[in-house]
């Protein structure tokens, strides 16, 4: 199993679509199931062998240091989007001097998941070649997939290569927003604010983006109607 020690976890977004859960705190301190969705996040990564990890902040960053300033089974980073969000590509770019030329884990903070027979992380590293792959995507079976509002996003060929789900047939999957990257994904990026779909289309275009579908359920928690679900699945009888 490869081993990739650490993480980054996007942070930085407005939260606009929980609203108005994200009145008086950043997304990643919404409470789900007793836990802010940041500490669901770190607890996914440290269980896997995270050691360090990069967390990028906007709105109301300081409430968010605060909060990850009481964590003491990890080293926490921060680089500071105070000035200018970055969107996923920039925000990656910006922190990018503390991964050095070493892979490490990419995780949204609004997704959170329910392990099945195989836990997704390791399921990941047990995947990461990173001879032959620049990223990794996990990805979530629709109807596994809640709080997704979408048709798809990528699609699997048989040896593992990912291709869009509009230039591909079925089975298409939903994207839970966690990725194992090495830096070179982002080699020749753009300055400033930008997707890390152009990243993603190069490497595909290369042949270089991996995919793995994970057991289990992935809940996006992007609503406040869908923190909601979340939690009452969360409180339901195994």
């Amino acid at each position: 199993m490869s081993k990739v020690t650490a993480a980054m976890i996007m942070g930085a977004g407005l939260g606009t679509r929980m609203r108005p859960l994200t009145d008086d705190r950043p997304k990643p301190l919404v409470m789900v199931g007793g836990k802010t969705l940041v500490d669901h996040s770190i607890d996914r990564l440290v269980a896997a062998g995270v050691t360090r990890i990069v967390v990028n902040l906007h709105y109301k960053a300081d409430m968010l240091r605060a909060h990850l300033a009481q964590r003491r089974n990890v080293e926490i980073v921060f680089s500071d989007e105070t000035e200018e969000l970055l969107d996923t590509g920039g925000g990656v770019v910006k922190a990018m001097p503390h991964f050095a030329d070493a892979p490490f884990f990419v995780i949204n903070s609004d997704s959170i998941w329910v392990e099945g027979k195989n836990a997704a992380l390791p399921a990941m590293l047990a995947a990461w070649d990173e001879r032959r792959m620049d990223g990794l995507l996990l990805l979530a079976q629709m109807k596994t997939a809640m709080g997704y509002e979408g048709t798809g996003d990528f699609a699997l060929t048989p040896d593992g290569h990912i291709a869009r789900a509009r230039d591909a047939a079925p089975p298409h999957y939903a994207y839970p927003g966690v990725q194992i990257v090495h830096p070179r994904l982002f080699a020749g990026a753009p300055t400033g604010a930008f997707s890390t779909n152009l990243m993603w289309d190069r490497a595909i275009a290369a042949g270089r983006l991996h995919g793995t579908v994970m057991d289990g359920v992935w809940i996006h928690v992007g609503t406040p109607q869908a923190r909601d679900e979340a939690e009452a699945y969360l409180r339901a009888p195994a």
